[in-house]
């Protein structure tokens, strides 16, 4: 059976991501999991998370998840979601605390001179700047939900899976390899969302 590990270290969005997943996967086991050994044995592995980089890195090694979580990223299917993409990177302005380390670069915050309103809350078209199997079926500059006042900044634009323009020009989704992570929320962009997520279920790299 096809088990996805929805990973809970006390943050966030997790059950509406679990509903979503099971709404396009029937068949699908959803487990929403504190439990390092449950994540280890999943077959696919999504990191949700909504608030604070230091609460999520202290959490995630409070809770022994977070040795878990570099190997789901480095092993089987994976996606981050919101913190569960900033957790990835080297580095958060927020806090100034390391992330995970897995994806070269920095979170940065919204400069405070933005002409726009921060947090940026709500639809925002996402560009896609790949061709990937997650995006099958939606069409480019598709509108998605976001809430968030960091965004990722990648060392290399190799990495780069989508951009969003939001007074400037950053990166809202990231794929390498077997992962793929997004700054906007799937679980709450109606059926492009829900189309991603049936994608990462279907999803074999």
């Amino acid at each position: 059976m096809n088990t996805v590990a929805v990973v809970d270290y006390g943050m966030g969005n997790l059950r509406s991501v679990a509903k979503a997943i099971e709404h396009v996967a029937v068949d699908a086991k959803v487990i929403v999991t504190s439990n390092p050994a449950e994540v280890a044995a999943a077959s696919r592995v999504v990191v949700p998370g909504q608030g604070a980089m230091p609460d999520c890195m202290h959490e995630l090694g409070s809770r022994g998840l977070r040795d878990a979580v570099i190997r789901a990223a480095a092993e089987k299917p994976f996606l981050g979601i919101c913190i569960g993409l900033q957790m990835l990177f080297d580095h958060s302005e927020e806090g100034n605390v390391p992330g995970l380390g897995l994806i070269q670069g920095s979170v940065r915050r919204f400069d405070l001179a933005h002409p726009l309103k921060v947090p940026h809350m709500g639809w925002n078209t996402v560009h896609q700047a790949m061709a990937h199997p997650l995006w099958k079926n939606i069409d480019n500059d598709s509108r998605f939900y976001f809430v968030h006042s960091y965004y990722v900044e990648p060392a290399l634009p190799d990495v780069i899976a989508s951009s969003t323009n939001y007074g400037i020009l950053f990166t809202s989704a990231i794929a390498r390899d077997n992962l793929f992570a997004t700054q906007f929320h799937p679980e709450k962009s109606a059926q492009s969302g829900l189309t991603l997520l049936e994608n990462f279920m279907r999803w074999n790299p």
